[in-house]
């Protein structure tokens, strides 16, 4: 009863939130597109589908396998994608493309590509619509979780049609025009090597083909309705006595085309255009509706959801539903179809930080979903992966999974299995995995030395020591929690003390170390890559989430600690790209931010603003805060610093926005920052609420003077998941001037590991 009263309050409140507008209005999934290789102002894409569906949809843009699908610059679209894309740089998997055309009879990408223009543009998250120039067709679509409904407005014509291109790399298509149907499957990826991987898709139309041919790589094949090739595709075509519309419903399944065929069904049976438009868009202001924000200016409004909205698509659900309504996968990890939930597109190196601790504040119950996916993973494929895409894939370092299922579990996640996830993060902490990026590289240097070394050939040494002794935390505080012995979990609270060995005193910084015990020289602290990664000792060296009270100790205490943060700040945005051997788009990004050394378009630092209140100075977490959500955000093509990876930087502004961030997943505690909006409301799944009241706040005034948490004086620099849980409001007193005091004694610092 209290989570549908919680609904109802929702949905009762979705227009009280500005001038009629709901929540999914004020999104621009453009946000973000303005974007190339040299410079990240997001990497994103106009992700069309539902909250973790199965599918994505996207206009596409860039060429057939080019990372860049869509990139707002460009000035023709080639198609529209079936995509599961996670990022660029990770490249999608499982693709194919639908593009209408009129007259001559065009399937190569470049020449059935048409002009148009961002003023005939309309992206939803709900759906996207668009005028195609070149041929006087305006397109639109609308999701559901694994299928989606097209509808093309056609001008009277007799030469009508549409391309079905399932993509390179070997594919199939069928025609059956009986049936007004076309069968596909697509078995393009980019990263892996897998078994038994297609997807699968069907398209159902609803009109009578006139025209059908098939074709292959570049040529025709007019007299065949079935093909297989390296690139096959399909072309179906209409005469129109009127102006009207051709409707295409179609579904896939990566299980086989009975799976599709069912999808289709199911999600959208008998439903019409609009049906389908209409409960796609009450899904997204529901889901967004979890959390209302009141009293920001226009553009804080549409910043705010657009980024909510970011932080709800990766990991994509992999699981489809049987005949039966039996729950089933295919297994990127041995191929085959198996019972239960699965996951995939996502890496823990990013999203660790605030993505999956924010799923358990605001979503619980789908990350028990994504739980039980680890469990599964576990089961076929032996490692847990720290990238999915959609089985693992070797890029990145660190062994942050252990980080995702310790969290979960703490912040009271139930109903998985988590004695299997338990023997995961300990098997994955202990060895070495079938590719770098599984398991711990170097985990033998790491047990002996207590630090993985410089000049053993391993690279980004320095930061995978750091993120192993996170991780070594974050087992522990699980195996705390599962109430495991002593004998079995002490040794991963000693290993959490490792970051001290690669603290080098003399220059006050993290550093890489030689077998030898010496450390690397010279060292550069401005230095990209090579000890660290995407990133250089003035961003790693804050990477002791578990213990920032014994880093401040090794840098000689507060006022030492408070002045490295600061230099941060104060330094200039120099570089050394010699590892590189190039300037990578990371640190274009930082140099071009004027906020010196500090590079919030990756990841490494994103939260180091926080570790002020650790120093006793909340105030100046309140000014940074303030100025990153101010100057590096906005709801437009180039609204991002850098990459948005998968909800990650975009959980980063929720959070502080919100006015509190999770620095140290795997404990129960969220560190202060301060609100951005006068009054923000976060609906609990358990029916409770989480008020937030800041009625001064503005942008003179961004500091806290006081807080009161449930009618109480509350001085602390953290608030409790629990008590939060439990429903709780927050009112803060903000004013154009710091308040020095409140906050600045020990008793009041967040969480340290050190000071247990």
């Amino acid at each position: 009863m209290k989570f549908l009263f919680s609904t109802f309050f929702i949905v009762l409140n979705i227009f009280a939130l500005g001038q009629g507008i709901s929540p999914a209005d004020y999104v621009n999934p453009l946000m973000g597109t303005q974007s190339k290789p040299s410079l990240s102002n997001g990497n994103t894409y106009p992700a069309i589908g539902l909250p973790w569906g199965m599918n994505l949809w996207t206009p596409q843009t860039g060429k057939m396998g080019d990372g860049w699908a869509y990139t707002y610059d460009a000035d023709k679209i080639k198609g529209f994608k079936q995509t599961h894309q996670p990022s660029p740089w990770m490249n999608d998997y499982g693709a194919f493309a639908i593009m209408p055309g009129v007259g001559k009879l065009k399937f190569k990408e470049e020449e059935r590509a048409s002009w148009f223009s961002h003023k005939a543009e309309n992206a939803k998250p709900y759906s996207y619509s668009v005028y195609l120039a070149d041929i006087n067709v305006t397109t639109e679509l609308t999701p559901t979780e694994r299928a989606a409904f097209f509808k093309f407005d056609f001008p009277k014509t007799d030469s009508a049609y549409v391309v079905i291109d399932a993509l390179n790399k070997g594919s199939y298509i069928k025609i059956i025009p009986k049936e007004r149907k076309i069968l596909g499957y697509t078995t393009k990826y980019s990263r892996g090597k897998y078994d038994n991987f297609k997807n699968y898709f069907v398209i159902q139309f609803d009109k009578d083909f006139d025209l059908t041919t098939t074709w292959k790589d570049s040529v025709f094949v007019k007299s065949q309705l079935e093909m297989t090739s390296d690139h096959a595709g399909a072309i179906v075509g209409f005469k129109l006595k009127n102006k009207e519309s051709v409707y295409a419903r179609t579904a896939s399944s990566f299980i086989s085309f009975e799976q599709a065929e069912l999808n289709l069904k199911r999600e959208i049976g008998s439903r019409n255009f609009e049906q389908v438009k209409t409960d796609a868009k009450n899904i997204w202001n529901k889901t967004l509706g979890r959390i209302e924000v009141k009293g920001g200016t226009d553009q804080q409004m549409r910043t705010f959801y657009s980024s909510l909205y970011r932080t709800l698509f990766f990991p994509q659900k992999l699981y489809e539903i049987d005949a039966r309504n039996n729950v089933k996968h295919w297994s990127p990890y041995n191929g085959k179809i198996l019972d239960g939930k699965m996951f995939a597109g996502t890496g823990f190196w990013d999203t660790f930080r605030a993505l999956y601790p924010f799923l358990n504040l605001v979503y619980p119950s789908i990350n028990v979903e994504m739980q039980e996916g680890l469990a599964n993973t576990f089961k076929e494929g032996g490692f847990l992966p720290e990238w999915s895409s959609p089985g693992y894939s070797d890029i990145m370092i660190g062994n942050n999974s252990a980080s995702v299922v310790a969290d979960a579990y703490i912040k009271g996640l139930r109903g998985y299995d988590v004695e299997t996830l338990w023997q995961a993060v300990k098997h994955g902490a202990n060895n070495e995995g079938p590719i770098d990026a599984v398991g711990r590289r170097g985990v033998n240097y790491y047990n002996t030395l207590g630090y993985v070394p410089y000049d053993v050939k391993i690279n980004e040494n320095a930061a995978r020591t750091l993120e192993y002794a996170y991780d070594d935390f974050a087992i522990y505080q699980l195996g705390k929690a599962l109430g495991k012995p002593a004998s079995e979990i002490d040794i991963y609270k000693k290993r959490a003390d490792n970051y001290k060995n690669v603290f080098d005193p003399a220059t006050g910084l993290m550093r890489g170390k030689n077998k030898d015990g010496k450390f690397q020289s010279p060292f550069n602290p401005f230095k990209w890559g090579d000890a660290f990664t995407e990133g250089n000792s003035w961003h790693y060296t804050w990477s002791v989430f578990q213990d920032i009270d014994g880093l401040s100790k090794l840098m000689g205490g507060k006022k030492k600690f408070e002045a490295k943060l600061d230099e941060v700040f104060s330094l200039p945005p120099v570089f050394d790209d010699s590892y590189y051997g190039s300037v990578i788009h990371e640190i274009r990004e930082m140099q071009i931010m004027n906020m010196g050394q500090y590079a919030h378009g990756n990841q490494p630092i994103q939260h180091m603003i926080y570790l002020y209140n650790y120093a006793g100075a909340p105030y100046k977490t309140q000014y940074w805060t303030r100025q990153v959500m101010d100057k590096l955000y906005y709801a437009t093509p180039d609204g991002y610093c850098g990459d948005e990876d998968n909800g990650q930087t975009s959980a980063w502004y929720v959070f502080s926005a919100l006015g509190f961030y999770p620095v140290t997943p795997a404990t129960d505690q969220y560190v202060l920052g301060a609100p951005l909006f006068k009054e923000a409301v976060i609906h609990l799944e358990n029916g409770k609420t989480i008020e937030i009241k800041a009625p001064a706040n503005s942008a003179e005034n961004l500091y806290v003077k006081s807080l009161n948490v449930n009618l109480r004086s509350y001085s602390k620099n953290w608030l409790s998941h629990k008590e939060l849980t439990n429903g709780a409001v927050l009112e803060f007193q903000m004013d154009s001037k710091p308040n020095k005091e409140r906050g600045s004694e020990e008793k009041d610092f967040p969480y340290s590991m050190s000071k247990e």
